[in-house]
């Protein structure tokens, strides 16, 4: 089984593939989609779109999994990621994938064990659960952790 893993934003996407073989976790492709040269919200919506298609496309993936919107203290910056993954959601949906949805807590727990752990611990944690060598960056770190997430789900184990 093939899971894509998403980090939703407006300016920069984490994603990640990662495949099940087993017990073993096997990195397929990870990065960040890069929005932020557009000037506005739907340019940077088309392309975040279009790239995610892409993904989907050149992967095959059985599942996107996604995280959920989390409010914090900037119920602006929410909804401009609640409008990101419309954009992902849709590109989802039109390849008729599977989708699941995480909260950052549930996701944090999954990689770390701690519902709130750091941006580092994540990114710590994510390369070495999965062998990582080369250098990644905080938003393709979440989307990893995203799809191992996922991966450990009961209903993903069948």
């Amino acid at each position: 089984m093939k899971v894509i893993g998403i980090d939703p934003g407006t300016r920069l996407v984490g994603y990640a593939v990662i495949e099940k073989k087993g017990s073993r976790l096997i990195t397929t492709a990870s990065g960040v989609i890069k929005a932020k040269t557009q000037k506005d919200l739907p340019s940077r919506l088309k392309v975040i779109h279009e790239e995610i298609t892409e993904l989907i496309k050149e992967h095959q993936p059985d599942t996107l999994a996604v995280e959920k919107v989390f409010c914090g203290k900037n119920v602006q910056s929410a909804m401009r990621i609640g409008e990101s993954r419309g954009a992902i959601l849709l590109a989802a949906a039109q390849a008729n994938l599977l989708i699941a949805e995480y909260d950052p807590t549930k996701i944090k727990k999954a990689v770390v064990g701690a519902g709130k752990a750091h941006k580092t611990q994540v990114q710590y944690m994510v390369k070495m659960l999965l062998g990582l060598e080369k250098e990644i960056t905080f938003d393709e770190a979440d989307a990893l952790a995203i799809a191992i997430c996922h991966c450990q789900q009961p209903d993903f184990l069948k």
